[in-house]
């Protein structure tokens, strides 16, 4: 019912997740992602602990096989889960159970991963990641979005999209992006359009903010 992504930015070390799906809000449980530890895509029929209690497993050190195994034990159901982790390094391990819908599956490459279940094929994962890696110098943000796109026009999900979402963590504990598109006839376009207000309106602001070794933040700062 859905196809994400997980990528670390090798030149930033950001931590990013996008994913798109036939149901409403996407974003409210699929995306957990740590500054400087990683960051898990939890779908199918979503169980959030495993993003919760794998976010935890990597703040501990362990690398995305492990933590991978261990969360292979917390769940009776899990044949009907779908789970992809990032590590610090970007290393990925991505889980798909059985129970999954046709056609599911996953495609790991260098310091990303897609995975998706109820896809028009694994082709969708293919262009999807192509994108991705044919824009290694853009802003992460940027390259999640494009890869959704992309898998989106490949057929994404066989009972469409209605949510969306680009999720991305930088040096902080809050994001730097959190894009949600929770209901919507045309997610990828309303996507597009709240990325461009990110870009121009939210994400200077973020940049201002107080920060760990600047609890006061910048005098560009603007009140909410």
């Amino acid at each position: 019912m859905t196809f994400s992504l997980v990528a670390r930015c090798a030149r930033t070390g950001q931590f990013g997740i996008a994913a798109v799906t036939a149901v409403p809000a996407v974003g409210k449980l699929l995306t957990h992602a740590a500054a400087g530890v990683g960051a898990v895509a939890t779908q199918a029929r979503v169980n959030p602990y495993l993003g919760i209690d794998g976010l935890d497993l990597l703040r501990q050190g362990l690398s995305a096989g492990a933590v991978h195994e261990a969360l292979l034990t917390t769940d009776p159901a899990i044949h009907f889960r779908q789970f992809a982790v990032i590590d610090r390094e970007g290393h990925t391990a991505v889980f798909t159970g059985e129970a999954c819908l046709d056609w599911c599956g996953s495609l790991q490459r260098d310091g990303f991963s897609v995975q998706g279940n109820r896809l028009a094929g694994p082709h969708v994962l293919t262009r999807a990641a192509d994108r991705f890696e044919a824009m290694p110098d853009e802003p992460l943000a940027d390259r999640l979005l494009e890869a959704l796109a992309e898998g989106v026009a490949a057929g994404g999900d066989v009972k469409g999209e209605v949510s969306a979402t680009v999720y991305v963590m930088d040096t902080e504990a809050y994001p730097l992006w959190d894009i949600r598109v929770d209901h919507h006839l045309e997610p990828l376009t309303e996507l597009r359009r709240l990325h461009e207000v990110f870009r121009e309106k939210v994400v200077p602001e973020i940049r201002d903010m107080p920060t760990r070794e600047n609890p006061a933040g910048t005098e560009g700062e603007v009140p909410i």
